[in-house]
């Protein structure tokens, strides 16, 4: 048995170090493919990131104009007529902005224009109409409101907003305009190769577009610069980055964020540096940009919607002092927060948050030189993160006990979370905390699944290993507390049981060997149950003979107690027993037990090969001898006085003898016992025994021989009695010498 725990033991020590290798290996093949589960969950971390640490210091640079309510109900719906449009840009430019990005579409003609007002009656009602009809006195620049807008943007820094359009578009039903016909503004782009010897172009690094939705040609070849706002959103919906340069047709354009920032610092040469994992930065303005593949920019946002100042329209073309001033020396977004109208995105701060200040949160970065990095050595970081921690769990979880896993595995997760977002907010570098987490997460409920796994089969082995042997309450006390079992030799104190089939020998010869195996069986299988329904421990079967003990391997309280219960109970069971044996078998039996306590060696014995659990001392030798006096003095039970003095005064116990038995020097005194109710029918008969026994302790040994033999008369069946009234008329044919102490020294066991 001992050795089966050890084969266990070293089975965990195989199994558990292997799972948790297994997991982090796995976990490193998931950490190569990115699956999107897991991108979604480092998306979530990125975004508590970036709101725990954001900065609420903004750029005094970018404003926003804003056409929302108050501006409609002043000036009329949306749509406005291009001349109203030029005229809120005309005395934004007077104000002093450096810069103005319409973060507006203009891709249609303007059908407010008198001209197309009156293309659009004459084609109604011409055949009515005898001359076409006109605006007398209108000078003809105001008859074309478009030409009227691209006027006004030839003469300021002003940056008109498009879209591109990609091949997922097109499933959509979104279509484009022919390349051709659009006046874009490509950025003027020097490429720089940070990897020795690595060439690539522009179609390689950066996102291309396969289509364009531009403002009207007249628009976009009088303004002196536009950009794109098509954004870049991540498969959960959020915008966290956008392109700063897209590939179209051949050329390179950039964002309406970058191009309004080029435009307000006179600045037309970007350089953008690549590697070969892609883009890394794009140097503008001075300013070294960080970004990921594709061109793309991690945006540092900071807060929710109203973050940045917004000037109403209406406030600028009514000419309020404190709406122009608020313009001076800015970079100018001009959007729409009017219901229905607004350009609406979902970013880590919000669901409802405008387009238009994605813009200016980007030109915010650029001028602060805040970015968000996601460092080449980042990839590296993580995946020996996860090795370390895949590793440290594994080694706490299979040498360490659970008490002392809770600390350090729980220290790792915070340190690891507390780590990551640190080095965030300190130096903006996202190092994400998700697969070192996933590495311990899933490690440790792997392996302690397959702990309690083991432990069930560990308590199903002992619950099987030890339920013909223990009593169910000791085996469930094992299996909740299996560190109190100890198989190794210990010296501790048990109560020894032994019992005997009186005559079995003479008995078995009147019986086949299949009745003498059913009798055993009847007989055996009774008597195991009681011993174990006290808590007892079944040692061995010889023969016929059954032995068994208490408090071992677990501490049995009032173990002297029960094996005596035991004892009570098994003699009155085989009442019962034979009642059946007698008509099944046609005979009766008769059992010695004897019962003693005492200090033994208990555990493992045998040779290295085989062996049992059991127990040896002089204790064991002493109860079995009491077992084999049971014949001598005619009594079915005989306890040691040890056992008489442990049990108190819940039994009532009738002295037998002072002895010493076969092999021992020091005389011990024996009992029988019985229930306090069977004493109390008995009680005449055993007051009487106690005359006659004092008498004979006083070597008064004819008063003694009188009372036994008037217990012989009352009492034919006990042998005892005859054995007193026989050995006080020996000793009066015989005294004994002066010194007698009354001791029977048995010669045989």
């Amino acid at each position: 048995m001992k050795g089966l725990f050890r084969n266990i033991l070293k089975l965990d020590k195989i199994i558990l170090p292997a799972t948790g290798f297994l997991i982090t290996f796995l976990l490193l093949l998931l950490y190569i493919q990115q699956p999107l589960f897991l991108r979604f969950i480092n998306y979530k971390i990125y975004d508590v990131f970036l709101r725990e640490h954001a900065s609420t210091r903004i750029h005094e640079l970018p404003v926003i104009v804003d056409i929302d309510e108050n501006s409609l109900k002043e000036i009329g719906q949306w749509p406005w007529p291009r001349y109203r449009i030029a005229l809120l840009l005309d005395k934004i430019h007077q104000a002093g902005a450096l810069a103005v990005g319409l973060d507006i579409l203009f891709a249609e003609p303007d059908r407010t224009s008198p001209a197309l007002i009156m293309d659009d009656i004459t084609r109604t009602f011409g055949e009515y109409l005898q001359k076409r009809p006109g605006f007398t006195g209108l000078p003809d620049i105001l008859a074309d409101n478009d030409a009227l807008f691209a006027q006004t943007l030839a003469t300021g820094p002003f940056v008109l907003g498009y879209t591109f359009l990609f091949p997922e578009d097109a499933l959509r039903g979104m279509s484009g305009m022919p390349a051709d016909s659009c006046h874009l503004h490509p950025t003027s782009l020097a490429t720089k190769s940070l990897t020795p010897g690595l060439a690539m172009g522009t179609d390689q690094l950066l996102a291309t577009a396969s289509g364009v939705v531009c403002p009207l040609p007249a628009l976009a070849e009088a303004a002196p610069a536009s950009g794109f706002f098509t954004t870049d959103t991540d498969p959960d919906g959020v915008i966290r980055q956008v392109p700063l340069l897209i590939n179209f047709n051949g050329r390179v354009y950039p964002s309406l964020a970058l191009a309004t920032l080029l435009q307000a610092l006179g600045k037309k040469t970007v350089l953008l540096g690549y590697s070969k994992r892609g883009t890394e930065v794009l140097r503008a303005a001075g300013t070294d940009i960080p970004l990921k593949r594709a061109g793309s920019f991690l945006v540092n946002y900071r807060g929710k919607e109203g973050t940045y100042p917004y000037i109403s329209a209406g406030d600028i073309l009514r000419d309020v002092p404190a709406a122009l001033e608020a313009l001076k020396g800015k970079i100018v977004f001009i959007g729409t927060s009017a219901a229905g109208l607004r350009d609406i995105r979902t970013t880590p701060f919000s669901q409802n948050y405008p387009g238009v200040e994605t813009h200016a949160t980007i030109v915010d970065n650029i001028l602060s030189r805040d970015f968000i990095h996601i460092p080449p050595w980042a990839p590296g970081l993580e995946a020996l993160a996860l090795v370390i921690a895949g590793i440290l769990t594994t080694l706490l979880l299979t040498w360490a006990r659970a008490a002392w896993l809770a600390l350090p595995l729980f220290g790792s997760a915070v340190g690891i979370w507390t780590g990551s977002s640190y080095l965030f907010g300190q130096s903006k570098y996202f190092v994400s905390p998700l697969y070192p987490l996933l590495g311990l997460a899933l490690t440790f409920m792997t392996m302690t699944a397959i702990k309690f796994w083991k432990e069930e089969k560990q308590k199903k082995f002992i619950h099987g290993a030890f339920s013909h042997y223990l009593a169910p309450a000791v085996i469930d006390q094992i299996v909740r507390s299996p560190e109190s079992l100890t198989l190794e030799g210990q010296e501790k104190e048990v109560t020894i049981l032994f019992s005997d089939v009186r005559n079995f020998t003479s008995l078995s010869e009147r019986l086949t060997p299949t009745q003498v195996t059913a009798l055993l069986h009847d007989y055996l299988t009774p008597m195991t149950r009681i011993i174990t329904s006290r808590n007892g421990t079944l040692d061995k079967f010889i023969g016929d003979a059954v032995m068994a003990f208490w408090n071992a391997p677990l501490d049995v309280p009032g173990h002297q107690r029960l094996a005596l219960l035991s004892a009570l109970d098994q003699l009155q069971k085989l009442e019962e027993l034979n009642a059946l044996f007698q008509e099944k078998f046609g005979l009766t039996i008769r059992i010695g037990i004897g019962v003693h306590c005492g200090v033994v060696r208990v555990g493992n014995m045998g040779s290295a090969d085989l062996f049992d659990y059991t127990l040896i001392g002089d204790s064991v030798n002493l109860a079995s001898r009491l077992e084999g006096l049971t014949k001598y003095y005619g009594q079915p039970l005989v306890v040691s006085e040890a056992i008489a003095e442990a049990c108190g005064d819940e039994f009532r116990f009738q002295e037998l003898d002072k002895v010493r038995v076969k092999g021992k020097v020091k005389p011990i005194t024996i009992y029988t016992a019985m229930t306090r109710e069977d004493a109390a029918k008995r009680a005449v008969e055993l007051e009487r025994y106690a005359e006659g026994l004092e008498r004979y302790r006083a070597l008064r040994f004819q008063e003694a021989e009188n009372v036994f033999s008037e217990l012989r008369e009352h009492h034919a069946d006990l042998l005892l009695y005859a054995l007193y009234q026989e050995r006080c008329r020996d000793l009066l044919r015989e005294p004994p010498r002066e010194d007698w102490d009354g001791v029977f020294t048995h010669k045989s066991k």
